[in-house]
This record gives structure tokens, C-alpha cells and sequence, in this order.
């Protein structure tokens, strides 16, 4: 029995940012960087892994520790973090990691026999020199690799460009010989950052970070999230060292531009940066990407959606989705978590987190714990989104709640529809139902559960009878 897939796909105490998502060998396997439950910075844990069949993208399988990050020779004590890594299977068959420890300037190379085995340290990228990559005079500092390997030539990508710094111009472009790590093709910029974007097509959506590439057909497409942070861009070429032109948005991890339920420039959910890349399973095509819990940057989860190949071959934008890799909508009945909510916003709907008091995906316990998550800080006005379910006599429709309020949980079948039915809720400090008989009509839809009232209620779960 398959088992239905969500976003985000992997366990809600799961926090992996930055999927760079792979086929092989019949399984989906995504490389990200590692992020705590309750984090204080960015990517404060080792490298981990996990996959699933093509066949069945719900059921994902733990792989483990596949690089921990004291396993660098300039992190012995551990203090630095693995930022976001990208794996290419080289001439030789093998499996090669690249990542950047977050106080270098050098891109790190971790090799392996397998996809998910233990990477074992091999070396830095460098010049025929000897110099690393990132240290002679004139380079920018390394970052966000993204790596594709054709023959014997790997072609590595990378680039850090915050606005306003003119020390950093774009994404770059180097090659590799088959060791994996020498340059043979001197950098080359191929993406400008904002500061050199001005009259070019990527004016407004330059490069900032998250390098990655893929080759579709004969063409090669660069991925990478733009200056605004939320967004993840693609460009195409004919050749991989450069002649890219802008393609368009990905996903935002907003849902900014998609006006297909809701104003192009209404944001539903408050985002920030972003990263992750496109693979083919079986014959879909789907972009991983990742959104935020808690209100901050530093607790991250991956989530996917699925794209569509035109003819010409564009990647029209995604909408974000609770069912990304499930194939098309989830099944109209059951007890659904209130984690694989996509939309969460607030009457003033904040493009960006951060501020006091927007609702939040959360867990309880520590990192590492099995908990599963729920959303907390609702307040008057608040408004979960659940997009999209299957429905077929659905009949009744409950909800779990928890904290001291008073007041109601109105339900919708749009964002801004008609109000099917309203839930009462207050003061409790254990979960506690409520349910009603409510028609929904047979169809797919999607559900939003705005709260009216005084306090703070925490939702755990909906059910649809």
C-alpha cells in the first residue's frame, strides 16, 4: 500500500533545507544541509540523507549520517557548520560531495562508492597550482555549490551576492578534471548579482545564492534563488559555461506571483531565502524547495511541487501545495496534521517573517524528538490554508485544538469564501474536538480554517467525515 505523500515529505521533526533531489538507482535520494528544531543559526547539524522509491514518494526511508562535519581536516573541532552541499556521480562511478564549511572561502570534495553511504573526506577544489578555489588574488569567496558532471569534465557552479556588495558579481562557472577537484576552466561569470543586473532580463530577479544545474533535453538549466530570497529562478542554455537567459520563477516559498486562487501580489504565507532544484521522476518533472517554521530562518523543512515541461520549454511557476509529490490530490477523508498547511497568514499577509507574533509551524520536546508539529501564535484573523483534497461525501468536519482563547474557527473552501461552518473553541491546556455536520460538496477543493476571537488557540488536526 503506497502511502500518501505531503510537504513537507519528510517526518514534521525532520528539518532539511537546500534539497538537491537525484534519481538513482530507482530511488529519489535529496542532499540538503541541516537544519535544528529550534535553531539559533543555520545548518547546525552533519549531513544526512534520505530517499524514497520513484513509485512511492510518500514513504521516504532514513538513511543517516552520511558526513558528519568534523570529518573536514579544518573542522576537527566542529564549530563550523556544513552549508548546503550538491552530489555528482563521477567518471568513475563514484559519488562526489561538495560543500562549503560556513567560515571558509573553499569549496570542500567528500567521495563515496554509494549514494548514501559514509562520504570520506578526499580534498579541496583547486587550481593546477595547487591553490584553492576561493583563495587567489582576485576570486570571490566560494559558496552553495552546484555541481553536473558529463564525461569526464565536471562543471561546478557557485556564488554568494547580497545586495548592495559590489565585491561579489554573480554566480560562476569553473570545470573540473576527472580527480573531482582540479580546475581546468578558469571561473566565469554567468548569473549577475544585483549590483550588475541593471538593464540586463535579470534585473529584478538577479542572482543571490543556491547554485544549482540540471540538464533538460540538450539544455542546460540553472537554478538559483534571486535577490528577493523567496523565489527560486531558472535560467537556460545551450552550453554550460555560459549564453543563460532568464527563464522565470520556480516557486516561492510565498506563493507570490501565482494568481490563480488569489491576487498575483498577495503573499499566503511569510517566506525567506530559499534553495533546492528540479529532477525528473519517472516522466514529472518537480522542484524541491524549502519553507520556514517558527518564525525564524534557522528551522527549515523541504517540500516539492510539481512543474510542467511546455513545448518550448519553460517551467511555468508551481503553486505551493500540501500534496507536492503525491501525484494529485490527497484523499477528502481522514485526520490531516496541521503542519502540511502551505498558506499561514495574518489579515496584513507579511511577505516576509520575522515579525511579532505571525502564526507558526512548531513541534514540541527538543530537536530529534518525534513530534509532530502543529501551528501555534493564532490570533484574531488568522487564516491555514490546505490545498488540495479529493472529496466524496464528505459529511462532517472536525478540528483539534489546544491554549486559552475564546472565540471560533470559521471553515472555507477559498480563502476568501463563504463560511461553511464555524467551530467554537475555548480555554483548554489538553487537545480537544470539535466537530459539525457540514456538506462538503464532492469535488476537489481546498480548506482554510480562519480563527475570530480573543487569545492565542494552537491547531493540531482537521478531519473530514
Amino acid at each position: 500500500m503506497k502511502k500518501p505523500a505531503f510537504n513537507p515529505y519528510l517526518p514534521s521533526w525532520e528539518y532539511i533545507p537546500d534539497g538537491e533531489p537525484y534519481v538513482f538507482n530507482g530511488r529519489v535520494y535529496v542532499y540538503g544541509s541541516h537544519d535544528f528544531w529550534n535553531g539559533y543559526v543555520f545548518c547546525m547539524g552533519d549531513y544526512v540523507c534520505w530517499s524514497a522509491p520513484v513509485d512511492d514518494l510518500g514513504n521516504w526511508r532514513y538513511e543517516g549520517v552520511i558526513y558528519p562535519r568534523n570529518e573536514d581536516p579544518m573542522n576537527k573541532d566542529g564549530k563550523m557548520c556544513l552549508y548546503a552541499p550538491d552530489v555528482t556521480v563521477g567518471p568513475d562511478g563514484r559519488y562526489y560531495l561538495y560543500y562549503v564549511l560556513d567560515k571558509t572561502c573553499v569549496i570542500s570534495v567528500a567521495v563515496c562508492d554509494t549514494p548514501a553511504g559514509k562520504y570520506e573526506f578526499l580534498g579541496y577544489v583547486h587550481y593546477k597550482d595547487g591553490t584553492r578555489l576561493g583563495e587567489r588574488p582576485g576570486d570571490e569567496p566560494q559558496f552553495d555549490p552546484g555541481v553536473l558532471t558529463e564525461g569526464d569534465i565536471t562543471y561546478l557552479y557557485g556564488g554568494f551576492c547580497p545586495r548592495g556588495d559590489k565585491s561579489r558579481t554573480g554566480s560562476k562557472v569553473v570545470t573540473l578534471d576527472k580527480d573531482m577537484m582540479t580546475i581546468i576552466h578558469e571561473p566565469t561569470g554567468i548569473i549577475p548579482g544585483s549590483c550588475y543586473s541593471k538593464g540586463t532580463e535579470f534585473e529584478g530577479h538577479a542572482f543571490f545564492e543556491a547554485s544549482s544545474i540540471r540538464k533538460v533535453g540538450e539544455k542546460y538549466y540553472f537554478i538559483y534563488s534571486s535577490e528577493v530570497m523567496h523565489e527560486l529562478c531558472y535560467a537556460v542554455s545551450d552550453d554550460p559555461l555560459g549564453g543563460f537567459k532568464y527563464g522565470g520563477v520556480l516557486v516561492s516559498n510565498t506563493d507570490l506571483h501565482i494568481d490563480t486562487y488569489k491576487p498575483a501580489d498577495m503573499p499566503m504565507c511569510s517566506g525567506a531565502n530559499n534553495h533546492g532544484s528540479i529532477v525528473q521522476i519517472n516522466n514529472d518533472w518537480y522542484i524541491f524547495y524549502h519553507r520556514h517554521t517558527n518564525n525564524t530562518w534557522y528551522s527549515r523543512q523541504g517540500c516539492a511541487e510539481k512543474l510542467t515541461l511546455t513545448a518550448d520549454g519553460r517551467f511555468p511557476q508551481a503553486e505551493m501545495t500540501s500534496c507536492g509529490l503525491n501525484g494529485g490530490a490527497l484523499e477528502g477523508r481522514g485526520e490531516y496534521p496541521a503542519y502540511l498547511a502551505c498558506n499561514l497568514f495574518t489579515p496584513e499577509h507579511h511577505l516576509y517573517l520575522g515579525e511579532h507574533n505571525l502564526p507558526k509551524i512548531v513541534q514540541d520536546g527538543r530537536d530529534g524528538d518525534e513530534e509532530v508539529g502543529y501551528i501555534s501564535t493564532i490570533t484574531d484573523g488568522t487564516t491555514a490554508g490546505f490545498k488540495y483534497f479529493d472529496c466524496k461525501g464528505v459529511k462532517r468536519f472536525g478540528i483539534y485544538t489546544r491554549a486559552y482563547c475564546d472565540g471560533k474557527f470559521e471553515l472555507r473552501l477559498k480563502w476568501d469564501g463563504d463560511v461553511l461552518a464555524e467551530f467554537p473553541v475555548k480555554n483548554t491546556n489538553v487537545w480537544e474536538p470539535c466537530f459539525r455536520d457540514v456538506a462538503i460538496p464532492d469535488g476537489v477543493h481546498a480548506i482554510y480554517l480562519t480563527y475570530k476571537g480573543a487569545g492565542s488557540p494552537q491547531l493540531k488536526s482537521f478531519v473530514l467525515e
